[in-house]
This record gives C-alpha cells, sequence and structure tokens, in this order.
C-alpha cells in the first residue's frame, strides 16, 4: 500500500469515528490535525530501511538517498477544545494496526495518562472497526519489589513468615540491614533513628505486605489511599539495579515484570516523557525507528531532557564506595572473579581524589558557599548555596584529581559488571540458591547507581566545549540540614535541542508532537530550537500546523490587565499594592476562581491580607493533598458556593475547570522562570558572549508559553464566560509585554489601574 492509501485509510478511520461517536460535534480544526497526522505517519519508513520498504510517494519528509530511510515528525499546536487526543489517537492506531506496527504515546502528566487509559482509549476502542488494545507503561520504581518487602518485614509473599536461611556459608549474612545501605551515601552521618521511629516504620511496610498479600493493594505505588514519604517508599521499590530479573525466586509474582507482560501485547502504548527519555538505551518500549511517536504535552519536553540528562555526586561522603567495595570483593572471591582484585585499589583512589576535590573546592568556593547560606534562610533548617563556574571552565587544579575520580569509578564499575555477570550465570546454573545470590546481587545492586553517578558527573565536570559549541552547566552546592553538611558537585548539559537530537531525534521515524502552547509570541521558533528540531524543519523533515481554539474568546472572557504604581521589580511595594488589589477583585467573586502567584511570599501575603468573609472560601495548594483540594473545590460550587484556590506555579497548567469551577482566574505577576536556576544563568552567560541577548531569546519566549498555559485555565467549553487578570503592568506597558499579549487567546482588554474597580464578567 502506498503512503497515500495508508493516509487516506487512516483518516477514514478518524472520520468513523467521530460520525460512529454519539453527541460529538465535528470540529474542523480537528479534522485539519488528523489529516496532518495522517500525512506525517504515513510517510515515514519503519523497520530496516531497504527500497521494497520505502513509500510510494512522499509529501513530506527527507529522502537524502535511495536506500536511505524517510523521517516525518509533525509539531501541531492544538488549541484548547480542539480534541487533540482523538486527532492524534484515531489516525495513528489506525496507521498502526494498518502497518502492523505500534503506537507509543508520551505524556508529561499524569492526569493525561489517567484520561487518555481510563477514557479516550477506551472510548476509541469502541468506535474503530479493528480492535486494540493499550497499556499504561510505567518506571519499574513506581512498584514495589516483593523480595525487598519480603526482608524488610519478614513476610514472604504468601504471607509466611520467611525463612531467613541466606546467609553466606563463611557467616556473612547477605540480606541483614541490606536496605539501610542505601543511605549509606545519604544519611551516614545522620543519627541513628530512634526505636519508636524504627517500629513505626516496620509497622507501616508490615501493613503494605499484608495488604498485597490479602490482594487489597496491586503493588502500584498510584494505587495506594496516600501516597508514602520517598524515605519509606524507596526501601521497597523496585529497581534496575539490584533487579535479578527471572532469577529472582520471587519472578514469577513479580508486580513489576507482571505489569510488564501487558506491554508485550499491546498495540498502544502510554508513557511519560521521563519514561521516554530514560528508556532510550534499553528494550522497556519498541523500538523508536519502527514504531509510531505521539508527544503530548510536548512543551514540557526540553525541561524534561535537561532533568533526565544532568548528574551530580557527593564530594564529602563516601561510606557507600567502602561498603561497595567490601562487598563486591567479598562476593568476587566467593565466585573466583579474577578482577576483584582491582577493586580495593580502585575504590581507595576514588575515594582519595573524591577528598582532594572535595578539600579544592572548599579552598576556591568555600567563602562564596558560606555567604550563601549565611543569606540563605528556610524555616525547615535546611540551607543551601551555590558556586556556579562561569562559562563551565573547570579550574586547573581540579582536573587533575576529577580525571582520577573518573579513571578509577570506571575501572570500579568494570569489574562490578564482572561480577553481576558471574552472578547471573550462578543464578542459572545453581537455581537452588537463587535466594541467597540474589541478596548478593541486591546488595552490589542497592549502591552501584551512585558509583555510576559519580564516573558521570566526573566525565561531565571535565568535558571542554568545542569551539562555537555551548558548555555544559557545572556548579557545586553546600547543603546544610541541621548538624549534616553536604557537598556536591553538579554538571548538566546547556541545550535541551542539542540533547535531543543526539539521543532521540536520531533513533525517531515517525513522531508528532502536539500542546496547546506551542507557539511563543506566535511563533513556532523558540520550541523547535528547544526541542531540536529547527535543523529537521529547515531539512523539511519537521514540519508545523497551528491549528486554533473554536472558542470566540472575545466573546467568552475578557483580559484585564490592572496596573500598579509600584513597579513590579520592586518586590515589597509591588506585592504590598498587588495583594491589595487582588483582596478588592476576590470580593466579587461568586462561584469558582483560581489565583496563581509566582513565589511563596506572595501567597504567604496574600492569606496574611484575608478578610474574615474570605478566609473560609480560600482553598491553599499547600494546606492538602491536591486530589482532596479539587474535589473540596467542585463540591463547594456544586452547592451555589464560592471557592477560590490559591496555588503556586504547578497549578498554571493541567487544571480543567470548566463552567462556574472557574469563572475567574487572577494571575499576581508574570510568571518569569526562577532567575537562580543555576542550568538558565549559565545558558544566559554564554547566550552574552556569543553576542545574543539572553532575555529576548530565552526568557520572553519562555515566560510566553507558560503565561499562555496559565491563560488557558480560564476559557474551557465554548459555553465559559470568565475574566483573566494580571496584576503585572509590565503586560500592557513593555514591548516584550506586547510580545506576551501576541501569544495568548484574542481576549477583550481592558486596562484598569489598581485603584479602579474592576468588572467582573
Amino acid at each position: 500500500m502506498s503512503s497515500l492509501e495508508w493516509a487516506a485509510s487512516a483518516l477514514q478511520a478518524f472520520d468513523g469515528a467521530v460520525a460512529a461517536s454519539k453527541g460529538f460535534r465535528s470540529r474542523e480544526g480537528q479534522r485539519r490535525m488528523a489529516e496532518h497526522v495522517a500525512r506525517t505517519l504515513s510517510v515515514a519508513t519503519l523497520g530496516k530501511a531497504e527500497k521494497s520498504n520505502l513509500p510510494q510517494e512522499s509529501q513530506i519528509g527527507a529522502v537524502s538517498g535511495a536506500d536511505e530511510p524517510v523521517r516525518a515528525i509533525a509539531v501541531i499546536q492544538a488549541g484548547t477544545g480542539v480534541g487533540k487526543s482523538l486527532a492524534y489517537c484515531a489516525p495513528a492506531i489506525a496507521l498502526a494496526l494498518a502497518r502492523n506496527t505500534r503506537v507509543v504515546i508520551s505524556t508529561a502528566t499524569v492526569a493525561l495518562q489517567e484520561q487518555l487509559v481510563n477514557k479516550d482509549l477506551p472510548a476509541l476502542a469502541a468506535l474503530l472497526p479493528e480492535p486494540f488494545r493499550f497499556a499504561l507503561a510505567k518506571g519499574r520504581g513506581r512498584y514495589v519489589c516483593k523480595l525487598k518487602l519480603e526482608r524488610l518485614t519478614g513476610m514472604a509473599a504468601d504471607g509466611a513468615d520467611a525463612e531467613h536461611g541466606s546467609h553466606g556459608e563463611e557467616g556473612d549474612n547477605f540480606e541483614d540491614d541490606l536496605f539501610a545501605d542505601e543511605e549509606a551515601g545519604e544519611g551516614a552521618s545522620r543519627a541513628v533513628r530512634p526505636p519508636h521511629e524504627v517500629a513505626a516504620r516496620l509497622q507501616f511496610h508490615t501493613g503494605i505486605a499484608q495488604a498485597l498479600n490479602r490482594g487489597a493493594w496491586d503493588g502500584d505505588r498510584d494505587s495506594l489511599d496516600a501516597q508514602p514519604a520517598a524515605d519509606l517508599w524507596a526501601p521497597m521499590a523496585a529497581d534496575a539495579a539490584s533487579c535479578t530479573g527471572k532469577h529472582c525466586p520471587s519472578f514469577n509474582g513479580c508486580v513489576y515484570y507482571e505489569r510488564r507482560k501487558t506491554l508485550v501485547g499491546a498495540q498502544v502504548i502510554v508513557v511519560n516523557h521521563d519514561l521516554l527519555l530514560s528508556s532510550l538505551n534499553n528494550r522497556l518500549l519498541p523500538e523508536l525507528d519502527n514504531c509510531l511517536l505521539i508527544l503530548d504535552e510536548a512543551h514540557h519536553l526540553p525541561a524534561t531532557a535537561l532533568s533526565q540528562f544532568a548528574c551530580r555526586m557527593d564530594l564529602g561522603r563516601h561510606v557507600w564506595a567502602e561498603r561497595l567495595a567490601q562487598r563486591a570483593v567479598r562476593v568476587g572471591v566467593r565466585l573466583e572473579v579474577t578482577e576483584v582484585a582491582d577493586i580495593p585499589m580502585h575504590a581507595s583512589q576514588m575515594r582519595q581524589a573524591l577528598q582532594q576535590v572535595e578539600r579544592l573546592v572548599m579552598e576556591l568556593y568555600g567563602e562564596a558557599l558560606q555567604t550563601g547560606l549565611a543569606n540563605a534562610f528556610n524555616a525547615t533548617g535546611r540551607n543551601t548555596s551555590r558556586a556556579r563556574l562561569p562559562l563551565g571552565e573547570l579550574p586547573e587544579s581540579l582536573q587533575g584529581p576529577l580525571g582520577r575520580v573518573a579513571h578509577h569509578a570506571s575501572g570500579f564499575l568494570d569489574a562490578l559488571r564482572v561480577i553481576a555477570s558471574a552472578l547471573r550465570a550462578e543464578m542459572r546454573d545453581q537455581p537452588a540458591l537463587a535466594r541467597r545470590l540474589s541478596a548478593m546481587y541486591a546488595q552490589l545492586g542497592a549502591l552501584a547507581p551512585r558509583l555510576e553517578q559519580t564516573l558521570d558527573t566526573a566525565q561531565l565536570l571535565l568535558r571542554d566545549a568545542t569551539p562555537g559549541a555551548a558548555p555544559a552547566a557545572k556548579w557545586f552546592t553546600l547543603e546544610v540540614d541541621g548538624d549534616l553538611a553536604t557537598l556536591q558537585a553538579h554538571a548538566s548539559p546547556l541545550l535541551p535541542g542539542a540533547t535531543l537530537r543526539n539521543n532521540l531525534w536520531n533513533k525517531v521515524r515517525g513522531a508528532v508532537l502536539t500542546s496547546a502552547t506551542l507557539t511563543s509570541c506566535g511563533r513556532f521558533d523558540f520550541f523547535l530550537r528547544e526541542s531540536g528540531l529547527h535543523g529537521l524543519h529547515e531539512e523539511g523533515v519537521a514540519t508545523t500546523l497551528e491549528v486554533p481554539s473554536p472558542f470566540d474568546y472575545a466573546k467568552q472572557g475578557k483580559l484585564i490587565a490592572v496596573e500598579t504604581r509600584a513597579d513590579p521589580r520592586e518586590a515589597a511595594a509591588y506585592v504590598a499594592e498587588m495583594v491589595k488589589a487582588l483582596m478588592r477583585d476576590l470580593a466579587d467573586v461568586r462561584h469558582g476562581a483560581l489565583v496563581l502567584f509566582t513565589s511563596r511570599e506572595q501567597l504567604r501575603m496574600a492569606v496574611e491580607a484575608l478578610t474574615s468573609r474570605l478566609k473560609p472560601i480560600v482553598l491553599l495548594q499547600t494546606a492538602m493533598p491536591r486530589q482532596q483540594l479539587m474535589a473540596t473545590h467542585r463540591h463547594r460550587v456544586a452547592e451555589g458556593l464560592p471557592s477560590i484556590i490559591f496555588g503556586m506555579q504547578s497549578f498554571g497548567e493541567g487544571l480543567d475547570l470548566p463552567g462556574k469551577l472557574c469563572e475567574s482566574v487572577f494571575i499576581a505577576k508574570l510568571p518569569f522562570a526562577s532567575p537562580d536556576d543555576p542550568v538558565s544563568e549559565a545558558r544566559a552567560e554564554w547566550l552574552r558572549t556569543v553576542g545574543r541577548d539572553p532575555f529576548t531569546e530565552l526568557v520572553v519566549p519562555a515566560t510566553a508559553i507558560r503565561l499562555a498555559q496559565w491563560v488557558g485555565r480560564a476559557i474551557r467549553s465554548e459555553d465559559d464566560r470568565a475574566s483573566v487578570y494580571c496584576y503585572d503592568r509590565r503586560l500592557v506597558r513593555t514591548s516584550y509585554g506586547q510580545r506576551l499579549l501576541q501569544g495568548l487567546p484574542a481576549f477583550a482588554l481592558t486596562t484598569v489601574r489598581a485603584t479602579e474597580v474592576a468588572v467582573v464578567v
């Protein structure tokens, strides 16, 4: 079948789904999007690039040679109300079924994943003529490890007491206090937990084990009624480093591997961006050159990429390395691994080099770090200061010690890999010893990721930028938590686009990226650069399409720009005046409203200024879990009562509050990114050195996308009526404010002074 025939068939599937759905209104913009998705994905060459596999016609994509695979990527901004989920799901799934391949749908938020898996995909499955299966893929760490839980509680998976007969032949206990060792690097210097806390933790883990054994819990962290604290979950969470897979004595009932089975037969797999990027070099997901990829909420992809490829290491706490070396030697000797002889030397030399780096960092940056601590304030008693390396240039005195860290960490890791391979072979040959051998493997695996992080961080710190290329961001942090001080080294790529181009797009053949906010100030340029697609767009491989919202924003809503006398850059005076104006406007709220703050200080002052009438109707993001807050808000509005949500930046997107649930959105200040983010600082510094303006090129476009998300909370359906208030006068008084306005829905704009009364629509 030709690409044109595939595209026509996929679009026909979309049309059929729309026609078969009851009460669904056909939307011109949605069909345009579906057509573009179908045309794009139909021309992509999947699998091995052979002449016989190439599409007969190609309207999109670039072919550089007769045997070169065709790549095709669509970047589609679909405004609120377009119905983008159906527009990409129907044609993509129809194409996947026709081409005998699969669709991977990646999102940024749990809310959209749940919407796809629990609502959109089941509904579509009932509408398409050909059946398909779908599954949700989560990271291993979202599931419990039964073997870990058994060791924590002494309770086997069947509810019986576990046998603790896995001691070594020479009296070594490979399970005793196993998971305390995971904290060897995090809290080796912390005080020992008091008995009552130890008892409470055991009670918690025992309760979890009992719920799992009687079938009251399925082993998925997300299905627990209340999310456990990280330090309670980590000791029982599955993780790749300590997992022995099919050699594990609990493998047959393993929660993670049981869930993975559902992926094998699924034609549609839903993941998040983090898992997609972390799975690029393993086999958890389909090969990206042989499947169709959809990236929804794609505006999050650049930030996710930077977070995924950043790294850090402790400079002052090395107990974990000593313990790992001792265990590796003990296991290696038992398995007669000759490489074990080098481990004590590598561990010792690596620790000495880390200590030297620590000493030199304090000599070079100690004064700045201590000054930063003195200026920092945190009510929890945890203060952090930072010293960044200008232009990522590593002082010459640190290069030698860091080189030794990298050299010995690499040698240590090589020896560990040989031991791990020998352990797996022994498990295969000696299944009766699987429990004891898996305990050995887990003890090595619990600390091995720290060694990998140490190597990755040292290597990135040592890496020099090639001429003309952006350097890595490099910095050191000093954190004081009570009596414990922690010195760490950090490194991160500077440009998300380059990172995605080198790690993702070189593997992808057919993809669609979509979101309601991909343009910035009315243009795609910023997102194309940030996502690494700018070059592919110039080559014709990546195309763009903007599908406007079907809503009539000019009739349905109003944007009220409130001008304060105080300059927003004068924080104290501005916040005081803004809060006074906000209180005046909140007094007119009759149903649901959302207030978005850019700092905790703004939130605190607003809470303090609440009148006796407003206090009972305000819900604080910081006061209760998000799900509980939203349920309370919906209940109040349904009862005809006013309800106002006070939220920070994370509430600026992902909230779907149609109708009376959100008739007003109040924006305390333009949502510029935090000025003290070290990666953003380093990037701005580099841009200035090459003669470019970071504010115009980076800050304004990023703020435009964020502001569009915030404003997008107001109108969620054709029947909504809402007002958006912005108290930052820069939106209407500056040239960049005019650029920001270009990226917002076409609301009727009204400008008032903070002392004037605004009319609620």
